[in-house]
């Protein structure tokens, strides 16, 4: 598969990220970051642990409060209240830990929050969460317990769970990063089935491979700052800045 997707809508701005800073106690973990993310745009942030990486995807629908600046998703400014209840329903989030309900199955973890939330009968929320996981590759896990499932096929239903609230983007924060080495492919594989369809993704990640081949734009972060960006070919090729050549030749050579 290569990375012929670059279709983006430059006119539509699906998450905006003004100076956004955020400190714990005396230590400034984000410092007036500035992005922009554009509809059906995939935009990976990199950069070493402590850079500031998943508190900013955090910030993109208030699970981490910044401290100023201003987020808006879809057009909306992100605020406390009902306003922000709405805004998460436009943004599906997918973490490292997988953090489904053991005691429901995999269809009934699917289908809670459309139901409780977007309102859709029982049988609209399981025809859409049973497409939704053949569009993973578990259909047949349907009435099984998260606890019975590998790691990489957990990580899968939490992929088609938040698909299911419909989102405008989903953020992904280093969601391989807890799995066996042999589940990760499992589920980049579907991740790049979600970019190619052409949903718009912020994803947190050190899979440089995945990075390379599905990314339009790769952004660094370090100490907090974005330092650089930009389209893979280029920014692997050629970095400008120096902090991101040593990065990338410590990250690059393992």
């Amino acid at each position: 598969m290569t990375a012929a997707k670059n279709s983006f809508d430059l006119n539509t701005e699906i998450v905006v990220a003004k100076n956004v800073t955020k400190s714990f106690d005396q230590f400034e973990a984000l410092k007036g970051i500035n992005l922009t993310v554009h509809k059906g745009e995939v935009v990976v942030i990199i950069g070493p642990s402590g850079s500031g990486k998943s508190t900013f995807i955090r910030t993109l629908n208030r699970l981490e409060n910044f401290d100023d600046g201003e987020i808006s998703i879809n057009g909306t400014i992100l605020e406390d209240g009902a306003n922000l209840e709405l805004i998460r329903q436009d943004v599906g989030m997918v973490f490292q830990s997988f953090n489904l309900f053991p005691h429901l199955t995999v269809l009934q973890n699917i289908i809670l929050a459309p139901m409780k939330v977007l309102g859709l009968a029982a049988m609209e929320a399981e025809r859409q969460a049973l497409d939704l996981l053949k569009r993973v590759g578990i259909v047949e896990q349907a009435n099984k317990y998260p606890t019975s499932l590998s790691g990489g096929q957990q990580q899968r239903v939490a992929i088609a769970r938040a698909l299911a609230m419909q989102p405008k983007v989903m953020l992904f924060d280093e969601p391989t990063s807890a799995l066996d080495p042999e589940m990760v492919n499992e589920v980049l594989q579907v991740m790049k089935e979600l970019a190619l369809s052409g949903m718009t993704m912020v994803v947190v990640t050190h899979e440089m491979g995945f990075a390379k081949e599905v990314a339009d734009r790769i952004v660094f972060f370090d100490q907090g700052k974005i330092i650089e960006q930009g389209d893979p070919a280029s920014f692997f090729k050629n970095p400008k800045e120096e902090r991101t050549r040593a990065f990338l030749g410590q990250i690059l050579s393992h």
